[in-house]
């Protein structure tokens, strides 16, 4: 009993609980301030911000009572205490503390949020959820073609937002351009060709477009850019066995893969009905007889 009065009357002892008392102060806050705004509010973008907010707010209090607590009383030490705490902290913490500070960059300059579809570190996807430590993904592409889910769950650390670029395919511009070639035989008529595939893809595209001109509008006054072509062009190409039409269309970044499906199908069925006018192109193989040959057999 004596060494345990002795024990809580050590300083420092003191000091560790009376910081991990108010450590646990802090924790069961955050808890029930994040339960009180699930409750209250209803809008689960904003909803998801505050908790967000309070969580950070909270992980910065605990930060900085731990702080408080053991360099406050040691003012003269103070300098050389700071200095191996923080290069201690910045040697085996750095991980940790890069991904904190990323989340805090995530957030105020919005580098992207909650619904957003991203690439980074050669992963894509949309994001699904961003904590104080890690950027949760739902991933798409590897073995899935295209702009598919392949079910997996990424969690990325808030540390690569300072290691390399982030590719956002909705902040600002949530349009993105896109190709389809379309090879048709040399013995087509090429301009009623165009016009049929012009024609699909303008009357096909037509909200795509007037939404994208307004955007990008802002787009050119916001930032250093110059004005681009947002109806659908059309560009020929010869090669060895056919023409090909490449056409350039602009589409909403979440229906790439649907886009192309519908204009594909729509210019095949009009193709059709030119009833041989346009023919669209494939791969042939044209194999030649070798000539007749007299063999004599000598006894």
């Amino acid at each position: 009993m004596q060494t345990l009065t002795d024990l809580l009357k050590d300083p420092t002892i003191i000091k560790i609980m009376r910081t991990t008392l108010w450590i646990v102060i802090i924790g069961i806050l955050i808890m029930f301030l994040r339960k009180l705004v699930k409750r209250r509010i209803a809008d689960i973008a904003y909803r998801y911000k505050i908790q967000k907010m309070i969580e950070m707010v909270g992980i910065f209090l605990i930060v900085l009572i731990i702080l408080l607590s053991f360099t406050l009383d040691n003012l003269k030490d103070y300098t050389v205490i700071i200095g191996l705490f923080t290069a201690g902290i910045a040697f085996t913490l750095q991980e940790l503390i890069l991904s904190v500070a990323g989340s805090f960059y995530i957030f105020a300059l919005r580098v992207y949020k909650p619904g957003d579809r991203i690439e980074i570190n050669g992963i894509k996807g949309d994001v699904i959820d961003i904590n104080s430590m890690y950027t949760t993904i739902m991933e798409m592409g590897e073995w899935v073609s295209s702009d598919n889910y392949s079910g997996r769950i990424v969690k990325i650390s808030n540390a690569f937002v300072f290691k390399g670029p982030i590719k956002n395919y909705s902040m600002d511009f949530p349009f993105v351009w896109d190709e389809l070639n379309i090879p048709i035989t040399y013995e087509s008529d090429v301009e009623l060709a165009k016009k049929i595939i012009l024609h699909v893809a303008i009357d096909h595209l037509s909200d795509y477009i007037e939404n994208s001109k307004e955007t990008w509008k802002e787009m050119v006054k916001r930032y250093y850019i110059e004005d681009a072509t947002l109806d659908p062009t059309i560009a020929i190409k010869l090669t060895d066995n056919w023409i090909e039409l490449n056409l350039r269309y602009i589409t909403d970044y979440k229906r790439r893969r649907v886009t192309k499906h519908e204009l594909f199908e729509n210019i095949e069925k009009s193709i059709l009905e030119t009833k041989g006018k346009v023919s669209i192109a494939s791969s042939t193989l044209q194999l030649l007889k070798f000539p007749l040959m007299d063999v004599r057999m000598k006894s």
